[in-house]
């Protein structure tokens, strides 16, 4: 999973540009993250109880995009996903979910809410 943090000189705001299949990652910094540091804060002790086995699983429900940690790995994803509506396609249609829902491990997602942050301090 490769990553790609910038500010906007022009605007302040901030960019997070993820690799394929992973862009909601980055998404979620943004819009659910942020530089707040306090939500910041919680989700890395979040993550340090996930690695000593003092919690298995643990959700943050966003305004759009919702972060779901387990011991092993994260998922974001919009929650319009989590709703029960069944779409139905064309056979030669499908939908594509890189955008909408996006999984790696949770070390994985540590070194980026870092390196979020270390930007964030940086900048």
């Amino acid at each position: 999973m490769e990553y790609e943090f910038r500010r906007n000189t022009m605007t302040g705001t901030v960019i997070a540009n993820f690799s394929m299949d992973h862009e909601i990652l980055g998404f979620w910094l943004v819009e659910e993250l942020g530089e707040q540091r306090d939500k910041y804060n919680e989700v890395c002790q979040i993550i340090e109880r996930l690695q000593v086995g003092s919690l298995s699983q643990w959700r943050l429900v966003g305004r759009g995009l919702s972060l779901e940690l387990d011991n092993d790995s994260a998922r974001v994803f919009a929650n319009e996903l989590e709703e029960d509506a069944e779409y139905e396609f064309e056979e030669s249609m499908s939908l594509y979910e890189g955008e909408s829902e996006a999984f790696c491990g949770l070390e994985d997602f540590q070194a980026a809410l870092l390196s979020w942050r270390e930007f964030l301090d940086e900048s």
